[in-house]
């Protein structure tokens, strides 16, 4: 079932994304295939369908979808980034629903950047406990109701530094009906939910060559925010640090470095607030939130080939010629409380997947992962598939 969702995906953001061509302008930039010193940029739109299936939630239907374009058509800077806009929305056969928006905007020159996420959902989750050596007989199922509003906002001061400012409100309500697990005997501050608002402020450095399929260049990025008691259940103050480099090697190949840091400090911390190991983007084959801390450090190297296999699929009015990348990634994460790091707590992550260049010019990529962490006695191996439509950074 799986590959004909992906290839009813692939046939179906390739007729749209072809379609869009016509509003196309000149771009001088490297090209990821060829030698032509200039590419074509265009406004593209890909939907992929979702359905999944997990015992907390049944069979989850839904769609994600993402449409790319740039800012200054009338009048294009060579060196502006595309823009996109994300939308994911599903429902269960459990009568759950998710709705998440994001978008990611670049003004002419990329002058300003503007982020900003909406989510709203009402779905199940499992809790295992606090710290780094939760067990899986521990797990508890909870419902979790969340609203989410997030912006982000900076701007260009000189060369590829950008400075800026973010907020960030969250509204959250749990319960457990399984009275299984660990949930109900456990102290947990912010139990039953609650409420916070982050205000913060962003220094970011980018000279990538590209945001979505990097082959050289450095990104950092370091935001302080601090939730004020009058806006917020608690008080809490939030460091979160992150960074990749990339280097290329010759036409084809490509490696990428990344960490990740985040600390959230405060009197009486909501466990919902603390720092959560496992993701599609850092420490995949983790399920989010297996282990969370007050602390949360993750590293990363990622090595990228591309794959030109030279072939035409022609279907009816599709006429494709895919272009692909693969992927090895390997990598080590830790939650920890404060004053207690220790180099033990590190778990491993890695595994492979395959990228497919839907939008060449851009550099879109959908992305295909599988990984696998570690083993704790009497569990099996954790791992997980990942079917996204970014790069991981």
């Amino acid at each position: 079932m799986f590959r004909r969702i992906f290839a009813a995906a692939i046939l179906t953001g390739t007729v749209i994304s072809a379609n869009a061509q016509q509003d196309s302008v000149a771009k001088r930039e490297r090209p990821l295939f060829g030698t032509q010193d200039t590419v074509l940029r265009k406004r593209s739109f890909f939907p992929l369908p979702v359905l999944g299936y997990s015992q907390e939630k049944g069979l989850e239907i839904g769609a994600a979808m993402l449409y790319s374009f740039y800012t200054d058509n009338r009048d294009p800077h060579p060196l502006t980034r595309n823009s996109t806009i994300n939308l994911i929305p599903s429902i269960t056969t459990e009568n759950q629903y998710k709705i998440d928006l994001k978008t990611n905007i670049w003004t002419r020159a990329n002058r300003w950047h503007f982020k900003s996420n909406f989510r709203y959902h009402d779905f199940p989750m499992y809790f295992y406990g606090l710290g780094d050596t939760t067990h899986a007989s521990d797990k508890s199922l909870l419902n979790n109701r969340r609203y989410k509003f997030q912006v982000e906002a900076e701007r260009r001061i000189s060369g590829n530094f950008y400075v800026g400012a973010t907020a960030l409100y969250q509204n959250d309500s749990y319960s457990s009906e399984d009275h299984k697990g660990i949930y109900e005997s456990m102290s947990l501050t912010g139990k039953t939910g609650g409420h916070v608002t982050f205000l913060g402020l962003t220094g970011i450095f980018d000279n990538r060559d590209n945001q979505n399929y990097t082959r050289t260049g450095t990104w950092l990025k370091l935001n302080v925010s601090f939730a004020p008691k009058f806006l917020s259940s608690e008080e809490l103050t939030r460091i979160e640090a992150q960074g990749a480099q990339f280097f290329s090697f010759g036409k084809k190949s490509t490696i990428g470095f990344n960490g990740y840091f985040n600390t959230i400090q405060g009197g009486q911390i909501p466990f919902y607030q603390l720092p959560e190991m496992g993701n599609d983007l850092i420490m995949r084959g983790y399920y989010t939130g297996r282990y969370r801390d007050q602390n949360y450090l993750a590293l990363q190297t990622e090595y990228r080939y591309l794959v030109d296999p030279k072939i035409r699929i022609k279907i009816w009015f599709v006429d494709l010629h895919p272009k692909f990348a693969l992927a090895a990634f390997a990598g080590t994460g830790a939650v920890y409380r404060n004053k207690d790091f220790h180099f033990d707590g590190f778990k491993p992550s890695y595994g492979g997947g395959i990228r497919w260049f839907y939008d060449e010019s851009s550099k879109l990529t959908i992305r295909l992962d599988y990984a696998v962490g570690e083993k704790r006695p009497g569990e099996g191996r954790q791992s997980g598939f990942y079917l996204s439509l970014a790069e991981a950074f």
